[in-house]
């Protein structure tokens, strides 16, 4: 069972920064691929960043460039830093883990973040 909760979401203007942390519960935090997700209203799930379990990082399109994913896994966290930011990246992000212990995924309750003027 893993729990993934996320938190530093909110208001920020365009062209500003926020970082994004997700924690893991569980004991196997280190052998999980983590990634970011994010959706906005009336659009599919989207695909924003990936980090395995040696540090290989993936980026979405349009975030490449401008986020950062890095984890700690001393203390079981995932973080997004998030640069320049405009207003399309406006949506709910989720922190995803896929666990192969349990031979399934899971995903956090999500986080707001709103970049508006």
């Amino acid at each position: 069972q893993v729990q993934l909760v996320e938190s530093g979401g909110g208001l920020v203007q365009p062209g500003g920064s926020l970082r994004l942390s997700c924690e893991s519960s569980g004991s196997a935090f280190s052998m999980n691929v983590m990634a970011w997700y994010r959706q906005a209203p009336g659009k599919e799930r989207e695909f924003v960043a990936r980090i395995s379990t040696g540090g290989i990082t993936t980026y979405g399109h349009s975030v490449k460039g401008r986020f950062t994913i890095s984890r700690d896994n001393a203390k079981n966290m995932v973080y997004l830093q998030m640069n320049s930011l405009k207003p399309e990246d406006t949506a709910v992000y989720y922190c995803r883990a896929i666990v192969p212990a349990d031979l399934k995924d899971y995903w956090g309750q999500g986080t707001q973040v709103n970049v508006s003027s």
